[in-house]
């Protein structure tokens, strides 16, 4: 029983330090950020990172997991929703409520793909791989409502997301997230009408 305990202890500090990681790695960049960083951020001492973490790579990775896991359980509430559209539209929704989080540090996921593609150490398929998962929910919902190419209209969502975020972030200007959104909500509209029966 103390052992249990104990792992939970273990799990739940470890789960901190890696959510911690993918916050401040998203606000200061991987290049900036320490593991002192980290620690300061999950409220654990510098000294017990090392137990749970060798190297500040492996806290990368662990970011990455994390962006993973916030991806799944994000996915399993959108699935939720009744139709193809309104998953889509509320995964828009999510995406503008953190517009003036995107202004000040971009999107998460994307940021750190950006950096990450600079190194040759693999952590660029890990993040590749965060990206493919939402890529491939986001092209299941346009084939349930019934589109052929619905593989090229996620790519284009999620292009405009990045490219959104990209352009919010650099301009400082959460509205240009807000306005965007709007304009992708018309555009799924617009796609599900086409494809209702007439």
């Amino acid at each position: 029983m103390t052992h249990s305990k104990t792992s939970g202890k273990a799990a739940s500090k470890r789960e901190r330090l890696a959510n911690a990681a993918a916050q401040v790695l998203h606000e200061q960049g991987v290049a900036t950020t320490t593991l002192a960083d980290i620690a300061r951020a999950a409220d654990v001492p510098v000294g017990n990172v090392y137990y749970y973490f060798k190297t500040k790579d492996q806290l990368v990775e662990a970011a990455i997991d994390a962006h993973a896991q916030n991806l799944r359980q994000l996915i399993t509430a959108l699935d939720s929703l009744p139709t193809p559209q309104d998953r889509l539209k509320a995964l828009l929704g999510g995406w503008v409520e953190q517009r003036e989080v995107t202004a000040r540090y971009g999107c998460p996921t994307g940021t750190l793909a950006s950096e990450l593609d600079k190194r040759a150490d693999g952590l660029d398929a890990n993040i590749a791989e965060v990206m493919r998962v939402l890529l491939d929910w986001a092209e299941g919902q346009f084939r349930a409502m019934g589109r052929a190419d619905a593989r090229e209209l996620a790519v284009a969502l999620i292009a405009a997301y990045q490219g959104i975020s990209l352009l919010t972030n650099t301009f400082r200007d959460p509205e240009l997230m807000a306005s965007e959104g709007r304009r992708l909500e018309r555009w799924i509209d617009s796609l599900a009408s086409a494809a209702s029966p007439a």
